[in-house]
């Protein structure tokens, strides 16, 4: 299994807790074994070169952005 790593980008607001949430559950079906980590501070979003939050990376790959996917939707684009 590979171990992915996986930012959830966004300055605290709602949609931003939403989506680490989500994402959160979408590992743990799929059980997989990756790190997840909140990037909340407004520097390092920027020099992640993120424009729209909240937005998801996995392994320095922007695979959602501007927007707060389903669980089902979130495991899809990480199986």
């Amino acid at each position: 299994e590979v171990n992915m790593e996986i930012k959830v980008i966004g300055e605290g607001c709602e949609k931003c807790d939403k989506l680490y949430e989500n994402t959160l559950l979408a590992i743990e079906e799929l059980g997989l074994d990756a790190k997840i980590e909140k990037v909340e501070d407004l520097m390092d979003i920027v020099r992640l070169g993120i424009m729209t939050t909240p937005s998801v990376m996995v392994d320095g790959k922007l695979i959602i952005s501007g927007r707060v996917p389903k669980v089902k939707d979130i495991v899809k684009l990480l199986s």
